[in-house]
């Protein structure tokens, strides 16, 4: 009954099992994690097992019982023998564990035989890779919208969680490498993207590191990072963006996709209150004043379908963080993005900004964020917000005090009125050599699975 009861305990909780195997040795430990639940294991050890006496049992068919009578009765009276020392109750369980030892053995070799060829200079165990390759392709299937390095910041941390990730990234940025790739050569801007093929990648912190390298010399080559010319190369290779993106994704071993909202060549605008106009994403916040209506060139572009497909499917999704008005509002611009995300039954929640952009949100509160979006998008577009709790040092406010940036006031209140649900943390780091505040990904990552578990 023990037994039993212990068995159904090792099937349904996994968290049990993790006491268990934290508390065993360390080589029973390693055994204990092939019989990890969904692993796909264990049914092919008991076919195996199944194999070995399937194929004695033919054998001695096929042999006519000889030799192999003799040598089963030598086992019989040798059992016989065993069972009168030990009893039954004893002998038998002691048999069936060094019949189980000796698989389980087998099988460790034969798993650290291929290990040493698929992974050989990995410090990982296979059954390990095993184990979070299924955790991770069990996760929920998250769509993420933004651009800009905060959509690069947020991509680090859920992927912890989850394999199913598509990244839905603004194609409207016309400044630095990108702007200068997009007027000489007329691709689409790949900047944003390459940031989220790094955040994305296996080996992330080698790879950010050469996709963010940038030229210092060479004719025509400086300011250009390597991550921009590799996608332009790819996409001069395989016909356009969506497949350039597919293709590096599977030589630089990206968990989740990255997909652009459009293949349009789209160029930003923005009219302020006071009446004047900016055209181009990097010129809009260099006019200073108050944004009062933004807009794309061509108007309503065609969505990437297999991003529309993507929002369909999705079970989270996730706008932000990033620049209001030049990294998340241009995705909402295209019709079918924002028409998807508004009939979607899926958890959605938007992560607001720790301070106010100068040029784009100077004074904006929480609710101004929102009912930017929501003007936009017609109507409500997602249920709640992520604010972030505590102020920053006096020092970093110091500094961002003199750039006329703040932190963003939360007005409860008003966000009440617009019928979003808030949710507090400490999601911010500083870094101290900057003095910029980012969002931490590893805490932030944290409060949106939360967030998500319990919806």
């Amino acid at each position: 009954m023990f037994l039993k009861h212990a068995f159904k305990r090792f099937k349904t909780d996994s968290s049990y099992f993790a006491s268990f195997r934290k508390h065993t040795p360390d080589l029973l430990n390693h055994w204990f994690k092939w019989l990890s639940p969904g692993l796909f294991v264990k049914r092919w050890l008991l076919i195996s097992a199944g194999g070995v006496l399937l194929t004695s049992l033919g054998l001695a068919i096929l042999l006519k019982l000889t030799p192999i009578y003799y040598l089963l009765g030598l086992i019989a009276n040798i059992l016989e023998k065993l069972a009168q020392i030990l009893p039954n109750y004893i002998s038998g369980p002691l048999v069936i564990l060094f019949g189980l030892f000796l698989i389980f053995w087998g099988q460790g070799r034969t798993m650290t035989s291929i290990t040493e060829v698929l992974l050989p200079e990995s410090d990982e165990e296979l059954v390990d890779v095993l184990l979070n390759y299924r955790r991770l392709n069990k996760g929920p299937k998250i769509v993420v919208v933004g651009g800009g390095t905060g959509l690069s910041t947020l991509l680090r941390g859920i992927k912890v969680y989850s394999a199913n990730i598509t990244a839905v990234v603004t194609v409207a940025d016309d400044g630095g490498s990108s702007g200068r790739l997009r007027r000489e050569i007329g691709v689409l801007p790949p900047g944003d993207i390459r940031n989220c093929i790094a955040a994305l990648a296996d080996e992330e912190k080698l790879l950010t590191e050469l996709f963010q390298y940038r030229f210092q010399a060479g004719d025509g080559l400086t300011g250009h990072s390597f991550g921009n010319l590799f996608l332009t190369a790819m996409s001069d290779i395989t016909g356009d963006l969506e497949q350039a993106i597919a293709a590096s994704s599977k030589v630089l071993a990206v968990r989740g996709r990255v997909l652009p909202a459009t293949l349009s060549d789209v160029k930003l605008w923005a009219e302020f209150t006071d009446g004047r106009r900016a055209e181009g994403e990097s010129n809009i916040p260099k006019m200073g004043g108050t944004i009062a209506k933004v807009g794309c060139i061509p108007a309503n572009p065609p969505a990437l379908p297999a991003a529309i497909k993507a929002i369909n499917e999705a079970d989270y999704i996730i706008i932000g963080p990033g620049s209001l008005y030049t990294s998340i509002i241009p995705n909402l611009l295209v019709p079918e993005i924002r028409e998807a995300i508004a009939r979607s039954q899926a958890p959605r929640i938007y992560i607001c900004n720790i301070m106010t952009q100068p040029g784009e949100t100077e004074g904006y509160t929480v609710s101004d964020h929102i009912r930017a979006i929501d003007y936009i998008c017609g109507g409500k577009l997602f249920d709640a917000v992520v604010v972030h709790k505590r102020s920053p040092s006096p020092q970093t406010l110091k500094r961002y005090a003199q750039d006329n940036s703040h932190p963003v006031y939360l007005d409860r209140e008003q966000v009440g009125k617009l019928q979003r649900r808030v949710v507090i943390a400490n999601v911010m780091e500083e870094d101290p050599e900057t003095g910029y505040v980012r969002h931490n990904h590893h805490k932030l990552a944290q409060i949106l699975l939360r967030w998500y578990h319990k919806q």
